[in-house]
């Protein structure tokens, strides 16, 4: 069923609780110590703009995203693996936008000891089921490097619609230039994708 689009969207930090994942609220003073255990792998940010080296660059960088919370602009969040209590990583919603009902999932990077696991599917999944549950968007967008073939299939595999390509669209903090594919689900293309996810995490 349609969402009302005259019914506000409201976005507020919330925990979202899967079987084997929990998305909680960034929260430096809970869940610094498990990110910086794991974000400063180099590997994570191979074809990202950010590039944190440093427990100051990254600290810096999880303070941009809780200063967008603030401006409205983002909501981040820590992803728990529930197996082990460990943070395996960091997620977000970003560039939302209430009034035209959407919003972007990105700024994602999953610890080593979680790739290839349960971790970033069962993520998503909670991510888009409150978006387009909750909150009831018509839109949501993913987007990645042009180069970045293994996120690209990654978002195809789950149903994700690509839409094109930004010709040298960002600079990256060691002023690379990068081009950005960018993806989407609509909310009539959500059932076929939560199945696949559903699907996926049945695996």
């Amino acid at each position: 069923m349609s969402p009302d689009l005259t019914t506000p969207m409201r976005v507020a930090p919330v925990t979202l609780e899967g079987r084997r994942v929990r998305m909680e609220p960034l929260d430096l003073g809970r869940h610094w110590d498990g990110l910086l255990a794991i974000g400063l792998d180099p590997d994570l940010w191979k074809w990202t703009i950010n590039r944190p080296g440093t427990a100051a660059e990254l600290r810096e960088y999880l303070e941009t995203a809780l200063e967008e919370q603030r401006q409205g602009r983002s909501l981040p969040f820590a992803t728990v693996d529930r197996v082990s209590g460990r943070v395996a990583g960091c997620t977000r919603f970003g560039n939302i936008e209430p009034r035209h009902r959407k919003a972007e999932i990105g700024w994602t990077w999953v610890g080593r000891d979680f790739q290839r696991s349960h971790v970033n599917t069962e993520a998503k999944f909670l991510m888009m089921s409150h978006a387009f549950e909750t909150w009831g968007v018509v839109r949501l967008e993913l987007k990645t490097n042009l180069l970045n073939r293994k996120s690209r299939d990654a978002m195809l595999r789950i149903g994700c619609i690509e839409e094109g390509v930004l010709r040298k669209h960002m600079i990256s903090d060691a002023g690379v230039r990068r081009d950005t594919v960018y993806y989407s689900v609509l909310d009539d293309e959500w059932p076929a994708v939560k199945a696949r996810l559903e699907s996926l995490m049945a695996r």
